[in-house]
């Protein structure tokens, strides 16, 4: 059973970095008057956050207090959306952005940091339903996040939304502060400098087969999913009769992807997750076709299923990293593929302004086009044998010597 200080912790910090996305588009337009500054601090985090994730992950596995080191880097994301909103409006904005690409270095603990401590706390046996739990925070935060910030942004103002959204945040502090140690036994990293061990952390995802596939399927499929939330005001005004219906749409991917994760940690899986990322990835793919030609209100119901879909995707993808990483480079592992999935994520939805301006329609046929690209992906990158030790590679440079570690040992 996952302890539910670490669910509330997980839950409280991803709701907070949720509710700061449409915080800070709408303190950009209500400090500056202008809609672009918005997207330039949401871009600058973002970006900041898919870069330093590889980095990060680095740090933690080779850090001796792991829980400490998430609740500092938690404690610094803080300080920085706080920083945000005090000098916005009071300093030029090339500045600010500067601020927030100091803050999104510091994303990465809201999702990968937190998910690469799982298996700390949750036997062997339970970890498929473990990684179903951990994966229903995300739902949970994407219903409740964005709907906090737009509450406290029309009561209080843009800047309270952006101070609650840290608030969130903070209280996840302590819940991090409480995660185990690595055991003495535990498996530690090589002494490599940082950049190396960066490196060999790619060679990792590409050496493990299993571990491959699942990643560029999801890079592959989040890039439809871009797509998607690009689309989603514009179908609101077109089929629900407003832009502001949109959200609606949002909102009825997170509950169906929350509904689907509850199913999920109630029933213990009998297939491989493995084959749970293609299913997933076939079934968003068909929600987005449908959402292309659903006629009125039941594209709520198209974009839905969309939501049942990414849910247990998410899912089979904690599952066969759990399995896939190795303990001394597990938290690596996470956060550098979470970085690649928010890179997919960016990509679609730059890709799908200009698209979905001249047509929606098109716009998510393509966006349903990639998903088949990415279960294409998943066929193309073979077959491979999940959970076998393979001997981690060496980042280029690195001294031809042992390091006294084991390589290959991997945490329970």
């Amino acid at each position: 059973m996952v302890p539910w200080r670490y669910l509330g912790g997980a839950a409280s910090a991803r709701a907070g970095d949720e509710m700061s996305a449409p915080a800070l588009l709408l303190l950009g337009l209500a400090a500056t008057g202008r809609p672009a500054a918005g997207s330039e601090l949401l871009a600058s985090v973002t970006i900041a956050a898919a870069v330093g994730g590889p980095l990060f992950g680095a740090l933690l596995d080779r850090s001796r207090r792991p829980g400490r080191m998430l609740a500092v880097t938690l404690a610094a994301y803080v300080l920085g959306l706080a920083a945000i909103q005090a000098v916005l409006g009071h300093v030029p904005m090339p500045l600010v952005v500067l601020v927030a690409l100091a803050c999104g270095l510091f994303n990465p603990a809201v999702a990968g940091g937190w998910t690469s401590q799982l298996p700390r706390l949750v036997p062997a046996p339970d970890l498929t339903r473990g990684s179903a739990l951990d994966a229903m925070t995300y739902s949970v935060a994407s219903l409740a996040g964005p709907a906090l910030a737009a509450l406290i942004a029309a009561g209080l103002g843009a800047r309270w939304a952006v101070l609650a959204a840290a608030a969130l945040v903070a209280l996840a502090v302590p819940a991090a502060c409480s995660l185990p140690r690595p055991g003495p036994s535990a498996a530690r990293p090589p002494a490599w400098a940082p950049h190396r061990q960066v490196a060999a952390g790619f060679a990792e995802i590409v050496a493990r087969r299993p571990l491959l596939r699942a990643t560029a399927t999801s890079v592959v499929s989040y890039v439809g999913i871009g797509m998607l939330l690009v689309c989603c005001p514009l179908l609101g005004a077109q089929r629900l009769g407003a832009p502001a219906r949109g959200a609606l749409l949002i909102s009825a991917m997170a509950a169906a992807s929350l509904a689907a994760n509850a199913i999920l940690a109630r029933r213990r899986w009998r297939a491989a997750p493995d084959a749970a990322v293609l299913v997933s990835t076939l079934v968003i793919g068909a929600s987005m076709a449908a959402a292309a030609v659903a006629p009125g209100w039941l594209a709520v119901l198209a974009v839905a299923v969309s939501g049942a879909g990414e849910g247990p995707q998410v899912t089979a993808l904690f599952a066969v990293r759990h399995r896939e990483a190795p303990g001394h480079m597990r938290a690596q592992i996470f956060t550098t593929a979470a970085s690649l999935k928010i890179g997919g994520l960016a990509a679609g939805a730059a890709l799908a302004g200009p698209l979905a301006g001249r047509s929606v329609v098109t716009c998510l046929l393509i966006a349903a086009g990639t998903q088949a690209c990415a279960a294409a992906t998943y066929l193309l990158t073979g077959p491979g044998r999940g959970g076998q030790p393979r001997p981690a590679p060496r980042p280029p440079g690195s001294a031809s010597r042992g390091t006294g570690r084991s390589a290959t040992a991997r945490s329970e």
